[in-house]
């Protein structure tokens, strides 16, 4: 199998480039590659390049553009993870099954009983590591538009946000709720993307269910087990797509 790399400068036709750093060591001192052995870069904007390797100097790894392909492997409908922040292996977990099954957006959360609390620098770190984990899933599983990973806030900044721009017209709204009536296969195929809220580890209190509710969130019971935090979404996302994408 060809190695595939996100490279996150724009790529153009005939273009030289400078593989990142850390996939450039990869390159060179994890797989070993040789100048003149194949590659696929990805920009994350959708298509994937055929290149080949040009130049390989210590961790200093250049390649070359051969041709373009415009694949895309993008699940339909567009699915955002809306997930309240797990600690932080369990976190890592979600966000890498999630882009593999295929969401199209995750955004953090911090609910009333989210076990760990990140601000500032800490959380400008640790969602650059999310985002990272992302890149590397699109890598993986051949996809070559990166999900974005958004800011953590504040539960109730998300819901209000919803609210105050009506998102959702055309949107589904759903709240993984395991006392919920309707289970997936009792919606039908929706006619644009679907937002899925998942609770942290001890669940949403009944404030913020109740919050939910009223910024349009309809609560979709999963089965009749009760799942963790960092299977729920995974759970979710791949029953979706069964159920109306690919």
């Amino acid at each position: 199998m060809i190695t595939r790399i996100h490279c996150p400068q724009d790529l153009a036709p005939g273009a030289h480039v400078a593989l990142p750093a850390t996939a450039a060591h990869h390159v060179a001192r994890v797989l070993r590659l040789k100048e003149g052995d194949a590659l696929t870069l990805f920009d994350g904007r959708g298509g994937e390049w055929m290149a080949r390797i040009a130049l390989i100097r210590k961790d200093d790894v250049h390649a070359d553009l051969v041709s373009f392909d415009p694949v895309e492997r993008e699940s339909l409908p567009a699915i955002t993870l809306v997930q309240s922040v797990a600690a932080a292996d369990k976190m890592d977990w979600i966000v890498q099954k999630c882009v593999e099954l295929g969401v199209a957006a995750i955004r953090p959360v911090a609910a009333k009983r989210s076990v760990i609390r990140l601000s500032g620098e800490r959380m400008e770190r640790r969602v650059a590591h999310w985002q990272a984990v992302a890149n590397a899933a699109c890598e993986q599983c051949g996809r070559n538009r990166v999900p974005q990973v958004a800011p953590i806030v504040d539960l109730p900044q998300y819901l209000g946000e919803r609210s105050r721009d009506n998102e959702g017209e055309n949107e589904l709204c759903l709240l993984a709720l395991p006392t919920a009536p309707r289970r997936l296969r009792d919606w039908p195929e929706p006619s644009g993307a679907v937002s899925l809220l998942v609770g942290p580890e001890g669940g949403f209190d009944e404030g913020e269910l109740l919050a939910a509710r009223a910024a349009g969130c309809e609560g979709v019971n999963l089965g009749p087990r009760v799942l963790r935090t960092e299977t729920a979404g995974a759970a979710a996302i791949a029953s979706m797509t069964a159920l109306w994408g690919d």
